[in-house]
């Protein structure tokens, strides 16, 4: 069994109740190092994350063993739980979901959901055409495309948006601003999602 398990934007209590009973359970955890280093687990029990190549095909010939692998977020919202569906389609895979730090993000701002349209910069470029048609949008950055590209892309289309930046959620450092998109600073961020709605 491989299990894709949620672990939600960062801070242990917002976790689902199941978490800690899939880790004891598990042959295997596998993680990013700051993913792994949220729970206190035997060294020998977990393994950094590797490429996806290295990866895919680890997991292929480990199917028989109880593995763990550690998802930020949700695995199914731009998360690995999707390319883990995609690569290894026999495999026995069990998906766990954790709440995303989009929805997080909503959350702190007290918006509604309902009607958002869902994306991500990380790694691809937006076509900004598309997503600005929408009203309100809720987007997982990189550094490459973050907020500061973001609110360039909305102003070469001369439109009017609020831009909700919020960085590190859930964790003591969390911070969230809200700017116009003239306003919004070109600097680095640090770990965040981006919210537009209409001014």
């Amino acid at each position: 069994m491989i299990t894709v398990l949620g672990i939600g934007p960062g801070a242990a209590d917002l976790r689902l109740v199941g978490t800690q009973p899939l880790l004891a359970a598990a042959d295997l955890v596998i993680g990013a190092p700051r993913q792994l280093a949220e729970f206190d687990l035997p060294a020998a029990k977990t393994m950094q994350l590797p490429k996806l190549a290295v990866l895919k095909a680890f997991l292929t010939d480990h199917q028989r063993e109880n593995i763990v692998l550690l998802a930020s977020g949700d695995p199914l919202l731009y998360g690995i739980g999707t390319w883990v569906l995609r690569e290894l389609p026999t495999a026995n895979v069990h998906i766990v979901p954790g709440i995303s730090s989009i929805q997080y993000c909503f959350h702190q701002l007290g918006l509604s959901m309902a009607d958002t349209y869902l994306t991500s910069s990380h790694g691809r470029q937006p076509d900004f055409d598309f997503l600005l048609a929408h009203d309100r949008i809720g987007m997982v950055t990189d550094t490459k495309i973050g907020p500061y590209q973001i609110a360039q892309a909305i102003l070469a289309r001369g439109q009017r948006r609020n831009v909700f930046v919020g960085e590190n959620l859930s964790y003591p450092d969390e911070k969230i601003s809200r700017f116009t998109a003239a306003t919004v600073p070109d600097r680095e961020f640090g770990l965040n999602v981006v919210v537009i709605t209409h001014e």
